[in-house]
């Protein structure tokens, strides 16, 4: 029995070893409210198909990563201002029926990208706290970005709570949603800017080129275990939960990028889902929107 306290002593030891750095801890909450927050909208982006607008907006908000640090003003507003006019303007584009919705997300996503990067060949020396938004540094983060994480959580996550039925249908039928009554198109809307600002969330951790996979990747993976949406939200959840802690963990340990250490632990946990031998798909119908969101 000795052994096996030994290798409990130790895993315990590893496991708080890291959390004596205040650094860590901070990097440590953030990652979690992240993950939290990115697998309940990332279920409904999964349901919906919009992994290439989540894309999009990820990458839109280089503009306005960009113009805030140019203009010396808070990069996560500027951030946010070019992350919600682009979902919006997509939004608004697609829904007037002149481009279709992948042609207005490559409009808009390239747009606003290419401004960002013309905006930043103004800045002669590269600074590595503006770079931090694009490939990601949680281990830089502070209890000012912890608050603000927090506060953005919170906000996003309580808009889905009050109006998960509304949401849920209009996810699965959107035309139903309409017919029966569901304002469709200010729901389209705020699906949009709820990923929005889940984007803005998540740059901190894993930076705007790998932030889509933190949104698409743990619900995806759910998704092959579980029919019901309520339990492929609350696998997601905990998939995401812990890869975002075993990825930071790693990095710690072996020295490697956080954010594409939690990303790949996202992956091993899609990958062994798929290799399950019996796959369940997400399978409600979407007529049965309505009982599913009565008996969720």
């Amino acid at each position: 029995m000795s052994w096996v306290l030994s290798f409990l002593t130790a895993s315990v030891g590893l496991l708080l070893e890291p959390l004596r750095f205040s650094f860590m801890l901070n990097a440590l909450v953030a990652t979690v409210l992240v993950a939290i927050v990115c697998a309940v909208i990332g279920t409904f982006v999964v349901l919906k198909g919009l992994a290439f607008i989540g894309d999009a907006v990820a990458h839109a908000s280089f503009a306005g990563i960009a113009t805030a640090y140019l203009l010396g003003g808070n990069i996560y507003l500027g951030a946010g201002f070019a992350a919600v006019a682009t979902a919006t303007g997509i939004a608004f584009l697609s829904r007037r029926g002149r481009v279709s919705f992948d042609t207005a997300i490559g409009v808009l996503f390239v747009g606003a990208f290419s401004l960002g990067i013309v905006l930043m060949s103004r800045v002669r020396n590269y600074a590595v706290d503006l770079l931090n938004f694009v490939f990601g540094n949680v281990l830089g983060v502070g209890q000012e970005d912890v608050i603000l994480v927090g506060v953005m959580s919170f906000v996003v996550l309580g808009i889905v709570f009050v109006l998960y039925k509304e949401l849920l249908f209009y996810a699965f039928d959107a035309e139903m949603a309409s017919v029966v009554g569901l304002p469709a198109a200010l729901l389209h809307y705020l699906i949009l800017v709820l990923l929005a600002i889940t984007t803005i969330v998540a740059m901190k951790v894993v930076g705007i080129v790998l932030v889509v996979a933190m949104l698409v990747t743990p619900p995806a993976a759910a998704g092959l275990l579980t029919k019901r949406f309520s339990r492929m939200m609350l696998v997601g959840t905990f998939f995401s939960i812990a890869g975002a802690v075993i990825g930071l963990y790693l990095s710690y340990y072996i020295a490697v990028p956080s954010g594409a250490a939690i990303v790949l632990v996202d992956t091993c946990f899609f990958l062994i889902a798929l290799a399950l031998p019996r796959r369940l798909s997400l399978g409600p119908e979407p007529q049965k929107a309505a009982a599913l969101t009565r008996g969720r």
